[in-house]
């Protein structure tokens, strides 16, 4: 039985061409429709300095208009969290998909704003917080460890976006009603982490990639001794940067690569008796003849310059 296999495709996940959804024709529309409609209003708003309860009405409009939410049955303002509220939340088939802390439009949004929302999302348990001025809308995903941790994932200014611009409206697509249904958010977001320094640290620092290094460096060097741990090593201490590979984020990175590459392991191993010859098998079922040839090398001679030799 031959040893498993880890290629670099097996532990970096494809990041094309799934990085962003495509949008439906209808919906489409109604976002391009949407804009246009809604960033006069906004710019006006902001020109008027309003308040924080008119700046969740037209929050509220717009997640009915561009977004695709149900205005009465989808949509809950001042939400009930441990005593005090938050001001929107999305519901979907009747469970909380979503909350939403909205601030005044003539706010800048800050730190403690952000850890307001996050609060919110832990205490209601749920992974995606919505952080928005009207014009700023900063989308977060919630990381429930030790301590709570948050990752933006979106960050965009509806002002300055553009009716025209497709890669505009795929990116507000991701927060409508049908982009959450198909779990666009959160199929970017993985998108996203595996470009992630983390992720990219702990890929570098694995088998697969630490091998391919190796077979590079002897081929450039072919009369130096080198091993996979050696050039970990050298990684670590001298090229890579220590907060790529310690903290939470540092550790869930490597924990995934490890899972990926058992679960190749797992799937190899798996297939390896189907691959093994029995004794009424034809010769067509016999080991694979790479790895035969590639052992026989090794030892000095093939199999058939054996038999000819005897």
């Amino acid at each position: 039985m031959g040893r498993a296999v880890l290629t670099l495709a097996t532990v970096i996940p494809s990041t094309h061409p799934k990085a962003m959804p495509a949008v439906p024709k209808k919906v489409f529309e109604r976002l391009t429709a949407g804009l246009k409609r809604y960033q006069p209003i906004l710019a006006a708003a902001k020109d008027r300095d309003v308040g924080e309860t008119d700046t969740v009405t037209i929050i509220k409009d717009m997640l009915a208009d561009i977004f695709g939410y149900d205005k009465y049955s989808e949509l809950t303002s001042e939400y009930a969290i441990r005593g005090t509220y938050c001001d929107l939340a999305i519901k979907l088939d009747g469970k909380l998909s979503t909350l939403i802390e909205v601030k005044a439009i003539g706010i800048d949004l800050k730190e403690a704003h952000v850890k307001q929302a996050v609060d919110y999302a832990v205490n209601k348990g749920v992974d995606w917080v919505l952080l928005t001025n009207g014009i700023r809308w900063c989308v977060y995903r919630v990381f429930f460890t030790r301590p709570i941790d948050q990752e933006l994932v979106v960050d965009i200014d509806l002002c300055s976006l553009s009716p025209r611009s497709e890669a505009d409206l795929e990116t507000i697509y991701l927060w409508c009603k049908e982009g959450w249904q198909r779990s666009a958010l959160g199929d970017f977001h993985t998108q996203k982490q595996a470009l992630s320094r983390f992720f990219l640290g702990a890929t570098i620092l694995s088998d697969p990639v630490l091998d391919v290094v190796r077979r590079e460096l002897r081929r450039v060097s072919p009369d130096v001794r080198i091993d996979i741990e050696k050039i970990r090593s050298v990684l670590i201490a001298e090229v890579l940067k220590r907060d790529v590979m310690e903290g939470d984020k540092a550790d869930e990175a490597r924990k995934k690569i490890a899972k990926i590459a058992a679960k190749a392991a797992r799937a190899k191993a798996s297939q390896a008796p189907k691959q093994q010859s029995g004794p009424d098998q034809e010769p067509e079922s016999q080991p694979e003849p790479d790895d035969q040839s590639e052992n026989s090398d090794e030892s000095g001679g093939s199999g058939a310059q054996q038999d000819e030799a005897e």
